[in-house]
């Protein structure tokens, strides 16, 4: 066995969260039952992913290997990573085109090695009907980097992509044209839709989500009540009926269940000063920027309690609102005759 990939490995196992390792080496599905229950999963770390390495070199273990392993470990810890949300499109007349998973691997290698020859390319189909892709990259004369691997996910029937990256401009125009070519797309966009947690984003794009007004179900009335009810029967409660209408805009904004994980929304605003000689204020061509940044671990869920809190007024902008259903968290401002429109993607 290769000394790259059995460093490989033992950096990757080192990784793992102790109470996790033999969940993932048996999902792995490389070493035999019988080394499985070899393993001293109670020793120090250094010496377990070493007796692993060694199980390893015995059974031959290659550069593929490795990285499935690698990649059912992604799996289990997606949010520690940034994702971003790509879109594809078809030219009119292309919608009825037959997907097939065999098919598409074969297109995205042949497509992605016919025009870079170092680089690995490793596949792994799940339950939901995802397939992930690591793509490790090397240049002319570089073996692949499998510490800086690119992972993709792909979902069959949609135009969605997910990707998290570590990738040359270069780079990233191949992977572009390889999923392009698996896929029988003919155009890939970045949506302004990031997130640390992936099944989130799917939630946004794939509409998941029960925050549209039309499909609304307000809570009963009775479970209302007993919420803004404090348990104390001493404490009563001020405007029950404002709190009432508070509650119900929010839930019309917002929905009753949980919501998408996001860890940020960005506004960027582009305006310019209106011209007032009698205050000493003229026009400038410049135009003047600002950036707005809201940030919290779950960002969705901060918002929705900002009104019942009485910490902002019911019911919240719209440009807080709509990041679920424009599937959006980065948008830019800009000036219009008339007022302001905030449609407009990030450039």
């Amino acid at each position: 066995m290769d000394e790259i990939v059995a460093e490989y490995i033992r950096r990757t196992v080192l990784r793992i969260p102790r109470s996790e390792i033999g969940e993932m080496l048996t999902t792995w599905g490389f070493l035999t039952e019988s080394q499985l229950k070899s393993i001293n999963l109670h020793q120090m770390k250094e010496n377990l992913s070493q007796e692993v390495v060694q199980l390893c070199k015995e059974n031959g273990a290659t550069i593929k290997h490795a990285a499935n392993l690698d990649i059912i470990y992604n799996y289990a810890h997606r949010d520690k990573k940034n994702w971003t949300v790509y879109k594809m499109t078809r030219e009119e007349g292309d919608e009825n085109v037959i997907f097939d998973w065999v098919d598409f691997k074969n297109k995205f290698k042949t497509s992605l090695r016919l025009l870079l020859r170092n680089v690995t390319i490793t596949f792994k189909k799940y339950e939901d009907n995802s397939m992930w892709i690591r793509v490790a990259w090397g240049l002319q004369f570089n073996k692949p980097n499998q510490y800086k691997p690119t992972y993709v996910v792909y979902h069959s029937q949609t135009p969605y992509v997910f990707i998290c990256h570590s990738i040359f401009r270069s780079c990233r125009t191949l992977l572009f044209q390889a999923l392009l070519a698996a896929t029988s797309y003919s155009d890939i966009q970045e949506m302004d839709l990031k997130s640390r947690c992936l099944d989130s984003l799917k939630d946004i794009v794939l509409k998941r989500c029960n925050q549209k007004v039309e499909t609304f179900n307000p809570r009963p009335l009775q479970e209302r009540n007993s919420i803004l009810e404090n348990v104390d029967p001493r404490i009563i409660q001020e405007d029950k009926k404002k709190k009432e209408t508070i509650w119900k805009i929010n839930e019309e904004d917002f929905g009753n269940g949980p919501l998408p994980k996001l860890q940020h929304a960005q506004y960027k605003l582009e305006t310019v000063f209106k011209s007032k000689p009698e205050l000493g204020i003229l026009n400038d061509k410049e135009p003047f920027r600002c950036l707005v940044t809201f940030s919290s671990p779950h960002l969705l869920e901060a918002l929705k309690s900002l009104a019942p809190a009485g910490l902002a007024a019911a019911p919240l902008s719209r440009l807080l609102t709509c990041i679920v259903p424009d599937a959006k968290n980065s948008f830019k401002i800009t000036e219009k005759k008339g007022g302001f429109s905030h449609g407009h993607p990030e450039q």
